[in-house]
C-alpha cells in the first residue's frame, strides 16, 4: 500500500508511535490525515501542524471509535488506511484488580474489535480496505513482569490474524505493528527495563518500519529485526524458550 493520495485514521495520535506515524504518513503524500487521542489538545496540535483533522476519542468506548470513523468519512471520504493504535500499558502480575484487567482488555484488544467492526463491511463494500493494528513484540513473545500487557497483545495479534484470514479475500488486507522498546511515554522512566535489550527505538524509526511493512503489505510488522529470530526460537524448542524467559524473568527481578 501506498499512503499517498489515501485517507488515513489513527488513534492515539497525540505523541508516540501515534504522531509519527500521522507525520509521516502526511510527509508521504496522504490526502487526509485523521487524528485521535484522549488527549483532545495535543491531538488537536498534531491536526494543525498537518492540517489534518482531530477528535477526541476513548477507545475503550465503542460509540466514540464509531462517532470517528463516521465523522472521517462524512467529512473527507472512505478510510483507506485505519491505524488502531491507541495502547496502554498498566496492571502487573496476578494480583492485579480485576477493574485494571478490565481496561487494558478494553483498550488493548476491544478498541481493535470495535474499528474492524465498523470499518470492515464498509470496506466490503467499496471493494476492500487496510487496517494496521499496533500491538507490540509482548504479543508475539511475552512481557517480563506485566501478565496484563502480554495477554491483551497477544490478543491483539490473534484478532489481526482472524481478521486477515477470515476477509482477505474480500479485499481487507491486516498489518500487525509489533516492535520492543521505543521511547514513549509508556517506558517513561524505565528505560533500563528489560524490554529495552535490543535497544530503545524511536517513534520516528517505527514509522519508517511501518512504510515499508504497508508497501510490502506484510502482516508482522517487526521495527526491532531480532524478534522474528526470537519468534523461531520459541516455535522450535518452546521449553527451552520458556525456561531462558524464566531466567531472564529472575534477572530483571533480581535488578529491580
Amino acid at each position: 500500500m501506498n499512503v499517498a493520495g489515501k485517507v488515513v485514521a489513527v488513534t492515539g495520535g497525540a505523541r508516540g508511535i501515534g504522531r509519527a506515524l500521522a507525520r509521516r504518513f502526511a510527509q508521504e503524500g496522504a490526502r487526509h490525515v485523521a487524528v485521535a487521542d484522549l488527549d483532545e489538545a495535543g491531538v488537536r496540535a498534531v491536526a494543525t501542524e498537518l492540517h489534518g483533522s482531530s477528535m477526541r476519542v476513548d477507545v475503550s468506548r465503542e460509540s466514540e471509535v464509531a462517532a470517528f470513523i463516521e465523522n472521517t468519512e462524512r467529512a473527507h471520504g472512505p478510510i483507506d488506511l485505519f491505524c488502531s493504535n491507541a495502547g496502554i500499558g498498566v496492571g502487573r502480575g496476578l494480583e492485579t484488580p480485576d477493574e485494571t484487567w478490565q481496561k487494558i482488555w478494553e483498550v488493548n484488544l476491544m478498541a481493535h474489535v470495535y474499528a474492524a467492526r465498523h470499518l470492515v463491511p464498509r470496506m466490503i463494500a467499496r471493494g476492500g480496505g487496510y487496517l494496521l493494528n499496533t500491538a507490540s513484540a509482548a504479543g508475539l513473545l511475552s512481557q517480563i513482569g506485566s501478565a496484563t500487557y502480554a495477554v491483551t497483545k497477544h490478543a491483539a495479534v490473534s484478532l489481526a490474524e482472524w481478521i486477515a484470514i477470515t476477509h482477505g479475500h474480500q479485499g481487507i488486507k491486516v498489518s500487525v505493528l509489533c516492535p520492543q522498546a521505543v521511547r514513549t511515554d509508556m517506558i517513561a522512566g524505565n528505560e533500563a527495563d528489560v524490554a529495552s535489550v535490543d535497544g530503545i527505538m524511536e517513534p520516528e524509526q517505527v514509522a519508517d518500519a511501518v512504510v515499508a511493512g504497508l508497501a510490502a503489505e506484510k502482516f508482522l510488522i517487526l521495527p526491532h529485526a531480532e524478534v522474528a529470530e526470537y519468534m523461531q526460537r520459541k516455535a522450535a524448542d518452546r521449553d527451552r524458550w520458556i525456561a531462558g524467559m524464566n531466567r531472564l524473568q529472575q534477572r530483571y527481578k533480581e535488578s529491580g
